[in-house]
């Protein structure tokens, strides 16, 4: 399941997404919650969870830093790697057990933060235009904050290629890569798996095509009318994980 709009929505619980997750653990359901976020390790994920009354332990939180990381850990083992970004990626890099390097990395590796460098982004486009792969761990264009909308890995992957005329490679949702690698870390069938979001253009896209039920809820982005301008559906639509709670008991 998608975090934002799912289970939180600004960091206060969407009423009935404790049910939801006490439902689960009842039945003994492997589950696990999905960030394109990247800023934070998943034991920072875990207490921010835990502050807004859920308790979801840090081994139940997959984040496209993390995704990032098994990807480039399968690629090039033991390889080197330009981040910019904050503890999240740079932690999981490390334990996948990459170098972080300026001096001719392997890979330019692109994630969420909050105090881009200008001096980064440009020391990011002399490394790509010399040669190392371009990586970002999603495509989201903007992140939600409590002002409005702020610029976020998909707005500077825009600049960085803009003046490389290097495309990324994104990690994260909607690539289904992010879906395989969640499956595989709690050793999961796609059959009998699936994916509740609140986005149609992130959760529910890489759902359906890692070969998932897809369950839209309407507590975050997507709205039905807004869902049904897509060229695909979700398998059901619901308007709160507050229903799939009743649905578990």
């Amino acid at each position: 399941m998608d975090m934002d709009g799912v289970l939180v929505h600004e960091e206060n619980a969407i009423p009935g997404a404790d049910r939801f997750l006490s439902n689960l653990r009842k039945r003994e359901a492997p589950f696990l919650v999905l960030t394109n976020n990247s800023i934070y390790t998943p034991r920072d994920l875990s207490a921010r969870l835990r502050s807004s009354g859920l308790d979801v332990p840090e081994q139940f939180i997959w984040t496209s830093a993390l995704a990032t990381a098994r990807f480039l850990e399968d690629q090039r083992p033991g390889g080197s790697a330009f981040v910019i970004g904050e503890a999240g990626l740079t932690t999981a890099l490390h334990d996948a057990g990459y170098t972080l390097t300026e001096r001719e990395p392997d890979y330019v590796v692109l994630g969420e933060t909050r105090t881009y460098s200008f001096e980064r982004i440009a020391l990011a486009i002399r490394l790509i235009v010399n040669g190392a792969r371009f990586i970002a761990t999603n495509p989201d264009p903007t992140g939600p904050s409590p002002d409005g909308p702020l610029p976020a890995t998909g707005s500077v992957a825009a600049l960085i290629t803009r003046a490389t005329s290097v495309e990324p490679y994104y990690v994260g949702k909607p690539n289904p890569l992010m879906m395989r690698s969640a499956l595989n870390a709690i050793d999961a069938h796609s059959e009998t798996t699936a994916m509740i979001g609140d986005r149609m253009d992130t959760d529910i896209i890489s759902g359906l095509e890692a070969g998932l039920e897809t369950i839209l809820v309407l507590t975050g982005i997507s709205t039905v009318e807004s869902a049904e301008r897509f060229p695909y559906r979700p398998s059901r639509i619901v308007d709160s994980v507050a229903d799939l709670a009743a649905l578990l008991e």
